[in-house]
């Protein structure tokens, strides 16, 4: 009788060890985390008619194709400037006018963190270069319905020359060394010449599902690394800078 009873005993046994010890939970696979945007930099200066060029008729397709949803860009108006003493003057390529433009886009970039707002502020400026009417940049505060104060404060503390202090840093430290602008470079690469071309180039290196503005760019062939003398479309570091300075 006792060895018949033995498995049911074992049996109660196994199960008040389940009761005592309970399943662990099932553990769901966590959600994956977005790929991460291309950065897109531009080195320019804002009276190089060619980076003029670029920011009113290429760099604004990122916005109106979509592009920009997988794109991290940022704006350097710094370009072949130099700083010529140890006060930390600033002398421009195209004169004291440019100095005073590159200082009051680093200000709105300061000013207005959010690349949407200050992207319409430059573009604006961008726009009078092209069209030879940039003596009226601060019609774009107007134009774009943007307060005045912040930037022009900025332009007269002081704070704008620190801003471009910091901008000749970091484009003094670019690698390889910029030789002209408009400088664009896609997740740290340069583009050179290339550089009408880079919406290409950011589609090539996007991890993601590529967004719907990158299936027309499909067919287009890019040049990485290409050197060529592109003479009519760039404004050359060597070229002479301005004796007057910011």
């Amino acid at each position: 009788m006792e060895s018949s009873l033995r498995p049911l005993h074992l049996l109660l046994l196994a199960f008040a060890v389940s009761l005592s010890f309970p399943s662990p939970p099932s553990i769901e696979a966590a959600p994956s985390s977005p790929p991460r945007k291309v950065r897109l930099s531009l080195y320019y200066e804002t009276l190089c008619p060619y980076c003029s060029r670029f920011m009113v008729k290429y760099l604004p397709k990122i916005f109106d194709d979509g592009l920009i949803s997988v794109v991290d860009l940022e704006l350097v108006p710094y370009g072949n400037a130099r700083i010529v003493d140890s006060n930390g003057t600033i002398a421009c390529q195209h004169g004291p006018y440019e100095c005073l433009l590159n200082t009051v886009e680093a200000c709105a970039i300061d000013t207005w963190p959010d690349l949407a707002t200050h992207f319409q502020f430059i573009y604006c400026i961008e726009r009078l270069v092209v069209e030879r009417k940039y003596t009226d940049w601060e019609s774009c505060f107007q134009a774009t319905g943007l307060d005045s104060q912040a930037v022009l404060n900025c332009y007269k503390n002081g704070h704008g020359k620190q801003l471009e202090l910091q901008y000749a840093s970091r484009t003094n430290a670019l690698q390889p060394p910029h030789t002209y602008v408009p400088w664009v470079v896609v997740d740290g690469q340069p583009l050179y010449d290339d550089y009408e071309n880079f919406e290409a180039y950011i589609c090539k290196v996007y991890k993601g599902k590529p967004p719907k503005a990158c299936e027309s760019l499909a067919s287009l062939k890019i040049r990485p690394g290409v050197k060529a003398n592109p003479a009519d479309r760039v404004c050359y570091t060597k070229q002479t800078v301005s004796a007057s300075a910011t």
